[in-house]
């Protein structure tokens, strides 16, 4: 028993160390004369309950406040928003969030869905 939890924890300390190769094809790269930066963009989800909620990564907040809210993360980085709305959430909720992140000038948006 004690056999097997040495191998585990050698195994793991040598996958977080990266001492065995990681899955994946090794290509050669081909270089650029004028590379283009790629802006990382930070995630963030504004969820909608069915009792009209509305949540910023977690935490309550009210349609008012959150075009401030999402202007001040994107005045950090650039944001990308993940709306997670109850399937029992009315439309017209998801609208007014659609507003507000006008209102606040994000441009990218992804709605999740779950798959039937």
């Amino acid at each position: 028993m004690i056999d097997v939890m040495m191998f585990l924890l050698v195994f793991f300390v040598l996958i977080s160390i990266h001492v065995l190769p990681a899955l994946g094809l090794k290509v050669a790269l081909p270089h650029s004369a004028a590379p283009a930066r790629m802006d990382e963009l930070k995630r963030v989800t504004v969820t909608m309950t069915e009792d009209g909620s509305i949540y910023l990564d977690g935490a309550k907040t009210s349609l008012e406040q959150l075009p401030d809210e999402l202007r001040a993360l994107e005045a950090r980085s650039k944001l990308a928003v993940v709306i997670a709305g109850d399937r029992h959430s009315m439309l017209q909720q998801l609208v007014d969030v659609l507003d507000a992140m006008k209102r606040a000038d994000v441009a990218s948006v992804s709605i999740v869905t779950k798959p039937k």
